[in-house]
């Protein structure tokens, strides 16, 4: 391995925990090396193959790629990883997004063949990771007392987790990183001032005020669209660089290169945790996040832009200390800060239901699973309704028709349409299911079709 990071401090600990009672939460700052060091440290401990949870696909494609690496292998090897549309076998360690673990455990309850499973960065709260944790815990329990289970985090509070794990050992890494300087606006934003020009400008005065402090410039702002015209706004002696999820892969591995000059690196919360930008000295946070919030309008999931929690904001202030002093900007007065909530909001206590009712009756049953965060009674009711009128469950039991839709990586209703409708409906619900095919264009079905 090269340089020593922070987690290997307490790799023995971990072995140690794991070895002696199957189960532990790992609790380590971003950067302290969790995501690539952690397998790697067990492979020779851990019969079968161990399976990381990795809950973005750039995430877990760039974790691959550094594990394969420290081995002086490519990825393909003991290495590998499986994302939603590509997939890339390891004989000893396979990274996946969240999806695919819900499929592999449901499909084979027993995990046959595999010895450990890994849920990284399970602070995200995300639906598929809770519904993924609950459902190997039950395994575990019913079929594979040998299975060794980790959950690995940046700021859980962990004491619920071990909790819900019988009483899981917590191991802790205090990281390794230089001080930070956080520097608030002057005074709260003025009413209906947009975050696209206010955070062009305050990243421009960063730009102007750490040039001489040399390094990157990370800013995080909560989608492609700001992003985008964010760029278009800047005029700056430095070089942007986007990155976000739906990035051609040139693209999101030339924004994760070491840079030559200084770099202005125009991220989503994907920079938050998992991924590691070199060089990063300055980090602007536009305060906003987007999350996945139920629309009972239409019965679906959107998008909504919200403030960030004191936990993500921390993390990305964090972003700034990893190489030398670094100085983060804040895009909201230090008055304001007291009204940042704690910590994100799991997934499942706003998201639809509608998959996860769907995955529970594919399971068999519900009683007795482990949420962290239990789904509200009211919405999994109305998921439940919408699957009975679709025809996915009768008197509460999966039909023929439900595990059909359980095969497709979409949302019910849009696996019900391609199921009714065939290949005549697959354009239509591509463009529901997915990114917008035609940025900034108008609103007109007939130009995306």
């Amino acid at each position: 391995m090269d340089e020593r990071l922070p987690i290997d401090e307490v790799i023995p600990a971990l072995r140690a925990a794991l070895s002696a009672q199957g189960r532990a939460v790992l609790v380590a700052p971003p950067g302290a090396g969790k995501t690539t060091r952690v397998p790697l440290a067990l492979l020779d401990m851990i019969p079968g193959r161990i399976v990381m949870l990795e809950p973005r696909r750039l995430a877990a494609r760039a974790a691959a790629e550094r594990m394969a690496a420290t081995l002086g292998e490519a990825v393909g090897g003991r290495v590998g990883y499986r994302i939603r549309g590509e997939s890339v076998p390891g004989s000893r360690i396979e990274v996946v997004t969240e999806g695919i673990l819900t499929r592999m455990i449901q499909s084979d309850p027993e995990l046959s063949g595999i010895g450990c499973v890994i849920f990284d960065e399970f602070h995200e709260r995300s639906l598929n990771a809770d519904l993924g944790l609950a459902l190997v815990w039950e395994s575990r329990a019913a079929l594979r007392p040998d299975l060794a289970l980790l959950v690995m985090s940046a700021t859980l509070d962990a004491a619920p987790v071990a909790a819900l794990l019988d009483g899981a050992p917590v191991v802790r890494s205090d990281g390794r990183a230089f001080p930070v300087e956080t520097r608030f606006l002057p005074r709260p934003l003025p009413a209906g001032a947009r975050l696209v020009p206010e955070a062009a400008r305050l990243i421009a005065q960063a730009e102007a005020e750490t040039r001489a402090l040399g390094g990157s410039i990370l800013a995080f702002l909560p989608g492609e669209g700001e992003i985008r015209r964010v760029a278009a706004l800047l005029d700056v002696p430095a070089e942007v660089v986007p990155l976000y999820g739906a990035m051609e892969l040139s693209a999101q591995r030339a924004a994760l290169a070491p840079a030559t000059a200084r770099r202005i690196v125009l991220a989503t919360a994907i920079a938050e945790t998992s991924l590691t930008i070199p060089g990063v000295t300055v980090v602007v946070d536009a305060g906003r996040a987007r999350r996945a919030r139920f629309d009972p309008g239409s019965g679906m999931t959107r998008l909504v832009t919200e403030r960030v929690s004191r936990a993500e904001a921390e993390q990305r202030r964090g972003r700034a200390g990893r190489v030398a002093l670094g100085i983060c900007y804040r895009m909201w007065a230090q008055a304001e800060e007291g009204a940042l909530p704690a910590f994100a909001p799991p997934e499942i206590a706003a998201a639809d239901l509608a998959a996860l009712a769907l995955e529970l009756a594919a399971w068999g049953s519900d009683a007795g699973l482990a949420f962290l965060t239990p789904p509200p009674a009211a919405a999994l009711a109305e998921a439940r309704a919408l699957l009975t009128g679709l025809g996915a469950l009768r008197d509460g039991r999966i039909t023929d028709h439900g595990r059909a839709l359980v095969a497709l990586p979409v949302h019910p209703r849009l696996g019900h349409m391609l199921l009714r409708a065939g290949r005549r409906a697959a354009d239509l619900a591509a463009l529901l299911a997915e990114r917008d095919p035609l940025r900034g264009a108008p609103a007109d079905l007939a130009l995306r079709l």
